[in-house]
């Protein structure tokens, strides 16, 4: 509701407290569709939350008019929410919320988006704090990043417990920036290795790369349906524990999987009636989509079916699904991107980092406290 949320303010940088996802797209999502690659993670968590109904009516129409409109009303109502050292308010972890970070050299020139803090969670519980700017990671400088992370930080600890934030993924500057200052507010320290540091790389219809290879005789490319649903789930699982910071029970790895197949989201690959590879689909924008969970059970390594199973995948996304871009994160030392390289996501293998792909990092905080799951 215009007027209701808490504007926290330093010199000509604001930190803005959004508690809806449709509040939060009211005042960025001109911002975010302009990024749609880079804002992956925030933006589809964002439309998933604000519900499949709105995310294609009224939501894909606001503008910058829209949002300029959003912040006079804003600032005719937020007087009384322009603090200098907020009292703590602590809230629960089912909570969602939106912080973004704005800036204007002059009352008189509408603020720019700089920054958005995404803390949000799902199925399986809490998600990391994401980070996302739209600026270019060779823009960023100490300068303009420390004076808005501080004022970032502080606010949100104002609203969640130090135990929340289990982890920070995001751009490597921003998430490392963050962290450190984090780290020293909630005296909390952070994890000695990072949870992941991967290049978030893209494939789109002038990179994409076909293949003559067909599928060895009797094997089969599908979406998953519910009878698969233990095989799935079992794969689920040995991905997750790969990542050793966020393993997974079967039961947790049966309900992430049941959500996947029930939505229409995972495809397998299959080879003497097994399932052997995993592929799923997420996180998906209106131009953007974004591969995960793309894992081959030991057994059945070396074989090209996870190629054969991210190509398939990816053509159905570019082609038949007419997405502009699919996108995939993958760690800086996983052999994988040799698999991806091959299909067509670029910058990966020693390869020249164009513009669109980007070092990220994810770093945790040891909270002893259970950590959430994605």
């Amino acid at each position: 509701m215009p007027g209701l949320t808490p504007v926290h303010s330093s010199a000509n940088v604001l930190v803005v407290h959004h508690p809806s996802a449709a509040d939060f797209l009211a005042a960025t999502f001109p911002t975010l569709r302009r990024h749609e690659e880079s804002a992956n993670i925030v933006f589809a968590h964002a439309l998933k939350l604000l519900g499949s109904e709105a995310a294609l009516t009224g939501c894909h129409f606001t503008n910058e008019s829209d949002v300029s409109t959003w912040w006079k009303e804003e600032s005719q109502t937020s007087s009384s929410h322009v603090v200098g050292d907020p009292k703590a308010k602590a809230i629960g972890n089912s909570e969602q919320f939106w912080l973004t970070v704005w800036s204007s050299p002059s009352p008189f020139i509408p603020p720019t988006l700089d920054i958005v803090l995404s803390c949000v969670s799902w199925t399986l519980g809490d998600y990391p704090i994401f980070l996302w700017t739209p600026k270019n990671h060779t823009s960023i400088s100490s300068s303009w990043l420390v004076p808005r992370v501080e004022l970032l930080a502080g606010h949100l600890l104002d609203i969640v417990p130090p135990r929340r934030v289990f982890s920070v993924f995001g751009m490597t500057p921003l998430v490392k920036s963050f962290a450190r200052y984090w780290s020293d507010l909630v005296k909390c320290p952070i994890e000695p290795e990072p949870f992941y540091a991967a290049y978030y790389s893209y494939c789109n219809p002038e990179t994409f790369k076909e293949s003559n290879d067909p599928l060895p005789r009797g094997d089969n490319i599908r979406r998953a349906n519910i009878e698969d649903l233990a095989e799935v789930a079992q794969l689920c699982k040995e991905f997750a524990d790969d990542s050793v910071y966020f393993p997974l029970e079967i039961d947790a790895a049966t309900i992430e999987a049941r959500e996947l197949v029930s939505k229409g989201l995972i495809w397998i690959y299959e080879s003497e009636g097994e399932v052997t590879s995993i592929c799923a689909v997420t996180r998906s924008t209106q131009n953007v989509s974004a591969i995960t969970k793309v894992y081959t059970t030991p057994k059945w390594r070396r074989r090209g079916f996870a190629e054969h199973l991210v190509r398939n995948v990816t053509r159905r996304l570019l082609v038949d699904c007419g997405k502009r871009t699919v996108t995939l994160y993958v760690g800086h030392n996983n052999s994988a991107q040799r698999v991806y390289d091959r299909v067509g996501f670029v910058g990966l293998c020693g390869k020249e980092k164009i513009n669109g792909v980007e070092d990220s990092l994810e770093l945790g905080l040891v909270t002893d406290e259970p950590r959430g799951h994605w």
